[in-house]
């Protein structure tokens, strides 16, 4: 009876971690990069909710060339939002309810999820709530699209070690990207893409760089044009000398950043070719790397004519922030 009864214990703990494992599995979320499902019956996606929905989850990036959204929404009713589609790795729920309340869940589908939810008693309940938590669930669904960009960069990586014998650095950089050129202080680092090509840039500026912070965005336009100048050389054109600058007619966009535990700032905006019609955007990160005594320059940037970049930028947004210091 004793050898009976721990038997019967023994499979019935068996089959209670089987049951806890079924019921804590999740499928694998799915969807292209930057897109969102966004759940909510139709007279509200038409009306005056489904405006302010897109006012906050479609409003255009800073730094591109033109408009494009910062997600690519997809609409469906609740009736439609079962099975896969539920999968979705970022979804905004928005509905009329007995409850006035706005939240953020993790892994309710499928992993790695955001599920953003937004409910209010009226529709101007709704609208006040997306109001007051869309740049909390805009910067959740951001933070989500960004590690699963960079978990994806994993399937196949580039070996080359230039960037740690040059400025002691890796990146996590998919093996598609190719060492176009190595200097003293500067390595230029690029793909090919449809119609053009997406390029990183790397180079170290002395620690006592950018000290006036009043001239800190000109300082670092400065900056770029004299690296352009050096560098970064335009189409072979008879008479004239072409390099990347910054585009003169706006400053770039400027805002404080951490990249790898330092402080950095992060600017966004546009760049042309001096003495020719060529432009694109660009990213960059200057990096507080005191360790090292210097300020360490990451850019990506563009070239990519009558085509939409916001997902380029973001693949190189994603690649430059996995920069670690060795």
């Amino acid at each position: 009876m004793k050898y009976f009864g721990t038997l019967f214990l023994s499979l019935f703990l068996l089959v209670s971690c089987n049951d806890k494992n079924k019921k804590a599995y999740k499928p694998i979320s799915v969807g292209a990069i930057n897109s969102l499902a966004v759940v909510m019956d139709n007279d509200l996606w038409e009306g005056e909710v489904g405006d302010k929905v897109r006012e906050h989850f479609a409003a255009p990036i800073l730094g591109l060339t033109w408009n494009e959204p910062q997600f690519t929404i997809e609409h469906m009713p609740l009736q439609v939002f079962t099975g896969m589609t539920r999968h979705r790795r970022s979804v905004l729920f928005v509905s009329l309810d007995t409850l006035d309340l706005a939240h953020i869940k993790t892994d309710l589908y499928a992993t790695p999820q955001k599920v953003g939810v937004i409910k209010g008693r009226t529709q101007e309940e709704i609208i006040d709530n997306l109001d007051a938590q869309s740049d909390k669930i805009i910067t959740s669904f951001k933070k989500t699209e960004m590690e699963e960009a960079q978990k994806r960069f994993l399937r196949s990586l580039n070996k080359d070690t230039v960037l740690q014998s040059k400025f002691n650095i890796s990146l996590r950089l998919p093996s598609i990207y190719k060492i176009d050129k190595v200097e003293d202080n500067f390595i230029w680092i690029d793909r090919e893409i449809p119609k053009g090509t997406m390029n990183i840039i790397v180079y170290a500026m002395p620690w006592d760089s950018f000290e006036n912070d009043t001239t800190f965005v000109k300082d670092i336009v400065k900056m770029r044009d004299s690296i352009g100048k050096k560098y970064i050389p335009g189409p072979d054109i008879p008479n004239k000398t072409t390099y990347m600058v910054t585009e003169k007619a706006f400053a770039p966009y400027v805002f404080p950043a951490e990249i790898s535990g330092k402080k950095a700032a992060e600017a966004r905006g546009i760049w042309e070719i001096e003495n020719y019609p060529m432009a694109g955007p660009f990213l960059t990160f200057i990096i507080n790397d005191k360790e090292n005594n210097r300020k360490l320059i990451l850019e990506g940037f563009t070239f990519a004519p009558a085509t939409n970049k916001r997902d380029y930028m973001f693949e190189l947004e994603a690649i430059l922030k996995t920069v670690q210091f060795n």
